[in-house]
């Protein structure tokens, strides 16, 4: 399964493509380009991270976040009609992030790129580049939301561990 993550920001996302238990691409772009990348993707799936509310007061940033959530999806809906048939797109919060790779909702940003090399595999090098080559920044969260989202598809498409039979 191929599927395209987004890690969405008021101005910038990050985004990984996940196919085979390997990152296919990854990397931080504008959001007008993002919503652009999404045109031509053949994808499979779209996976986003959402904002949840924890009863905590937010800034504009959130709000900006949420509304360039919506954009997304409705331009990965409207692209699948045009070119193909509809292909599905799934939300999926931090919280079910951290319990699905930590088993915690304490979780921090390192335990949760440490929980996806142990999972994927190291980054490696140039030379050498192992399944999470050239995943950077908010591409790791795009990653953590990718494996996620795959774990929880109904067909029982997921990733697989790298040590897995």
């Amino acid at each position: 399964m191929k599927i395209l993550a987004i890690d969405p920001g008021p101005a910038q996302s990050g985004f990984v493509v996940l196919t085979n238990n390997r990152v296919e691409s990854s990397g931080v772009m504008l959001n007008d380009d993002m919503r652009s990348y999404l045109m031509p993707s053949n994808a499979e799936l779209l996976a986003i991270e959402m904002i949840a509310s924890y009863g905590m007061p937010v800034g504009r940033e959130v709000f900006e976040t949420c509304v360039y959530i919506g954009r997304l999806v409705e331009a990965w809906n409207w692209a699948r009609c045009l070119m193909q048939p509809r292909r599905p797109s799934v939300l999926v919060y931090r919280k079910d992030v951290k319990m699905h790779l930590c088993g915690t909702p304490r979780a921090k940003d390192g335990h949760i790129r440490q929980a996806l090399i142990d999972l994927l595999g190291p980054p490696g090098k140039k030379s050498d580049p192992g399944p999470t080559y050239g995943v950077k920044s908010h591409a790791w969260a795009a990653l953590a939301v990718a494996v996620t989202a795959a774990s929880c598809q109904p067909d029982g498409i997921g990733v697989q561990g790298r040590n897995a039979s």
